[in-house]
């Protein structure tokens, strides 16, 4: 994914998967989420992580089975003044490649703890559900008119052929055009791209992206493209 990491979208939908406090526990990380991005277009599909704390030092996270997937701690000035954000993505290998149920079994449903400390000795704990409710990608198309552009999409209300069949709830829609990018909720179907951007485009071929945020974190990518004169 990476362009920009869709300026970490979890921000926009941190309700959606706020920290929970394990008892026992000083406090938990203000958001935490773990989800499914899936490429329609390219036909690959990764795990990704946000979080947000004040000042900790020390992340462990566990899967469902126990198991510690990932661990990280922040060394010299890292660990006097401590970190807040975290964002990385997983590889996302093709699915002609490596098998859905293969990988969907390396990342069981259920919910993962996210463990740390911070600089001063708190100790951190909260928990994020993954699921494996994928919606499908959104049929995306654009149309030029002039120094106007128009991207429409449709509703999507299933899971991709082949996919877990888990009920999907969409939430909203992210559409990203070069340096523009916008979040709709689940009842936008189109988007007229701002006139001044699109003449600051140079001529040729642009791609753009819709996005399809299901209510669990999941998202689903098409890509397309207009061209401009």
């Amino acid at each position: 994914m990476t362009r920009h990491a869709r300026l970490l979208n979890g921000l926009l939908l941190g309700a959606l998967a706020l920290g929970v406090c394990t008892p026992g526990w000083t406090a938990g990380f203000k958001a935490a989420r773990i989800y499914i991005e899936y490429n329609s277009s390219a036909n690959d599909l990764g795990f990704h992580v946000f979080l947000d704390g004040e000042n900790w030092k020390v992340l462990r996270i566990v899967n469902p089975a126990g198991t510690t997937i990932f661990e990280v701690s922040g060394r010299a000035g890292y660990a006097d003044l401590g970190l807040t954000e975290l964002f990385f993505e997983g590889a996302e290998p093709s699915l002609d490649e490596f098998p859905l149920q293969d990988l969907l079994a390396l990342f069981p449903e259920g919910r993962y703890r996210l463990l740390g400390e911070t600089v001063g000795g708190a100790r951190l704990a909260s928990t994020a559900t993954l699921t494996h409710a994928v919606p499908e990608g959104p049929s995306v198309s654009a149309e030029v008119d002039d120094d106007t552009v128009t991207i429409r999409w449709n509703p999507v209300t299933e899971p991709p052929e082949g996919f877990p069949r888990r009920r999907v709830n969409i939430v909203g829609y992210q559409i990203i055009a070069d340096a523009f990018q916008v979040t709709l909720p689940a009842s936008s179907t189109e988007v007229t791209l701002p006139r001044e951007f699109v003449e600051s485009l140079p001529p040729g071929e642009h791609p753009f992206e819709v996005l399809a945020i299901e209510a669990g974190g999941n998202q689903t990518i098409t890509e397309g493209f207009f061209d401009t004169e």
